[in-house]
């Protein structure tokens, strides 16, 4: 197919995002899609009247987010759930010791109070790192800073080593120092129980959307583009490649010439993570009343350490847990009975008898997912947060574009940063700036 003026590779917000923006510019728009529907890394998942949103759940923040601004044009329902980006205080917490037991009100505030000291440490050890520094480096730098005996500084490490896993997916070790910079929330959190997918839904109207194209090349030039598919090549004057930056590193997924730099450099950088969800239902509500979360500190919570209620949303009592960063690298091959039974076990040493069977149980595949191979980016070691704005430079005099949430620096590995995106390539292509609640808007 040769009657394009532009290709975009990937249907999911990203994508879809510049192809609604470049179509309604009057430009002949083709999207290519490997998967038997849109949306990419944001899927709903309803089964027996439950709504699971396996990918993205949150908007983290709602003020001045374009993913707001759209749900709310498009009519979603939200409903206000502030995690408060993996914070120690944010919202109830009960807090279990090393013993199993639930701590006191004032052991919670000396442990809320350590973490808040070195929080501000650690701020000040990352703006005097170096630029191949780990977050491990910095963050043992701050906890040295303090002089506190072994046993508290242990604690507040666990603590520390657990934000990048919930947060990225990633061990302490592998991330780059300045990884957490954009972990920052502007005004409330809020879920979706409708349903996430009805955004690129939405999107999607109108659109010429081919699905089951899985894309194994795209030759480009200053002249134009050739995307290859298991149904058929397309050609086009550009092209907007949004697939993961675990899809571009794969032998599956070639370019053709290579990414020149600083493209090329910048995806060396990133890396996908090891970052799943966990859903467990239950028959009964048997864990604390009035909190958001149950939290257990010491080395049984090495893997399992964070449980959040999402009973209100789902109308059932629902605990969701992360296997995330060592966990889930250690558990991806392991059958799912195997993973729940292994959650539970940490679960009975705080409520023992009291735990159920789950009656229905959801678990996310993303690292297994060829279309994915991961959750989202993170900064490996010696990257900078330019290497995201990077990824997004033109190629070919304009024809060859990158987007998704990796190339998007403010706040990447969000639903916002691929709006973002995908606003972006499209205006780069157009030659001019679009407004881009145009996305969205009829």
């Amino acid at each position: 197919m040769s009657d394009l003026d532009t290709i975009v590779v990937g249907a999911g917000v990203a994508g879809l995002t510049a192809a609604r923006l470049l179509a309604r510019a009057g430009r002949r728009v083709v999207v290519l899609e490997a998967r038997d529907r849109v949306g990419g890394r944001v899927h709903t998942e309803r089964v027996d009247g439950w709504v699971t949103d396996r990918g993205a759940s949150w908007i983290h923040g709602i003020n001045g987010s374009p993913t707001t601004a759209a749900a709310e044009a498009i009519g979603m329902r939200t409903k206000e759930y502030t995690v408060g980006g993996y914070q120690p205080d944010s919202r109830p917490i009960a807090y279990y010791g090393p013993d199993g037991q639930r701590m006191s009100d004032e052991e919670v505030q000396q442990f809320v109070d350590d973490l808040t000291v070195v929080d501000a440490t650690i701020v000040e050890e990352i703006a005097n790192a170096a630029a191949d520094a780990s977050y491990r480096e910095v963050t043992e730098a701050a906890l040295e800073r303090q002089g506190w005996d072994e046993s508290r500084t242990q604690r507040v490490r666990e603590y520390v080593d657990h934000r990048p896993e919930e947060q990225y997916g990633v061990r302490t070790a592998d991330l780059a120092a300045h990884g957490l910079d954009d972990d920052s929330i502007d005004g409330i959190e809020v879920v979706f129980p409708d349903g996430y997918d009805r955004l690129p839904a939405h999107l999607a109207q109108g659109l010429d959307i081919r699905l089951g194209h899985v894309v194994s090349q795209v030759h480009w030039s200053e002249s134009g583009a050739t995307v290859t598919t298991t149904n058929g090549d397309f050609t086009a004057g550009s092209v907007v490649v949004t697939v993961p930056v675990g899809v571009l590193q794969s032998d599956d997924f070639v370019i053709e010439p290579p990414l020149p730099e600083p493209i090329a450099g910048a995806l060396g950088r990133l890396k996908m993570n090891a970052f799943e969800k966990l859903f467990l239902r239950f028959p009964s509500k048997f864990w604390d009343e009035e909190v958001y979360a149950v939290r257990q500190l010491g080395p049984e919570g090495v893997w399992w350490h964070s449980w959040y209620d999402l009973t209100e949303m789902h109308g059932t009592p629902t605990l969701l847990v992360f296997p995330a960063g060592p966990a889930a690298i250690e558990t991806r091959d392991w059958p799912q009975e195997r993973v729940v039974e292994s959650v539970l076990a940490q679960l009975r040493r705080l409520y023992g008898d009291r735990v159920e069977q789950p009656e229905h149980v959801v678990m996310t595949t993303w690292q297994d997912d060829p279309f994915a191979r991961g959750s989202y980016a993170y900064m490996t070691v010696g990257s900078t947060t330019a290497d995201h704005d990077d990824l997004a430079t033109p190629i070919g005099g304009g024809v060859l574009h990158l987007a998704g949430e990796a190339t998007w620096t403010d706040d990447p590995a969000t639903v916002a940063a691929a709006l973002y995106s995908g606003h972006r390539a499209a205006s780069n292509i157009l030659h001019q700036e679009i407004p881009i609640e145009a996305a969205w808007t009829d």
